[in-house]
């Protein structure tokens, strides 16, 4: 199974994420909390941006318009890496075990 680099800014920290696993979950497996509430696309809180790299979506269509898609914004709730990727999520806190 592949997995990829997740970079969080302007933290800097670091994570993988497995293929397939969703980023908010890989981000938390680390320790690493992105805001969150439904967890299923629709809600928008874990919004943040992908600064570099590719995503694609566990769900058809998530709560994004076409604008916010193409700007780069994401929602790591239903969000798989399919490369490396820097994500922009000032809203981010690491948490220790």
């Amino acid at each position: 199974m592949d997995s990829y680099l997740i970079t969080v800014q302007p933290a800097g920290w670091r994570f993988e994420a497995g293929e397939g696993r969703a980023l908010l979950l890989a981000a938390g497996d680390a320790g690493i909390v992105l805001p969150s509430s439904c967890r299923n696309g629709t809600c928008r809180t874990c919004r943040c941006r992908v600064a570099a790299g590719e995503v694609a979506y566990l769900i058809d269509w998530p709560g994004l318009s076409a604008d916010e898609r193409r700007a780069g914004e994401t929602l790591p709730c239903v969000a798989v890496a399919r490369s490396d990727l820097v994500l922009w999520a000032p809203a981010a806190r690491r948490v220790t075990p």
